[in-house]
């Protein structure tokens, strides 16, 4: 592919300096490297009717222990319209609960259910092998760089 690229770049007479491989931009290997990740997570919980970012969700409120719906967005990086989702699909499966802040009656707080408990703490094995299975291609050593690295990006 980078032969065919370099002919063409070569008709079209660009200076080697000014080529745009797309193949080596840091947004175009994140996204393929997100996808690969996203087949090998679902094939892991395969059965679990559970998407990453219904997982993600959550494993934060489990963290948590109930949080409001404005937090649990903000902490697992979902903009308001994609945790408002997240959270009813999640309250239609019965696997989180909707009650009052004891804090705050105004406000709401997100719980487990005990069928969300149970699916989570099953689900976080599956997750955990996802991980290593998509780290696969690394050594240990640059396992806990890319997430270090990854983390800086993210940041």
């Amino acid at each position: 592919m980078a032969i065919i690229a370099s002919r063409a770049a070569q008709a079209r007479r660009i200076a080697p300096e000014d080529e745009y491989r797309l193949e080596e931009q840091v947004g175009f290997l994140l996204r393929r490297a997100h996808q690969r990740h996203v087949a090998i997570f679902a094939d892991a919980v395969n059965g679990m009717n559970l998407t990453p970012t219904q997982f993600s969700a959550l494993v934060k409120i489990r963290d948590e222990g109930g949080v409001s719906q404005n937090l649990l967005g903000r902490l697992t990086a979902m903009d308001p319209a994609t945790i408002l989702g997240v959270v009813q699909r999640l309250l239609q499966r019965r696997l989180v609960a909707r009650g009052s802040d004891p804090r705050d009656p105004r406000a709401s707080v997100l719980t487990l259910t005990t069928a969300g408990h149970a699916l989570v703490e099953r689900a976080i094995p599956r997750a955990r092998a996802a991980t290593e299975r998509t780290a696969e291609p690394l050594s240990s050593a640059q396992a806990k760089e890319l997430s270090r690295l990854l983390g800086k990006i993210a940041q």
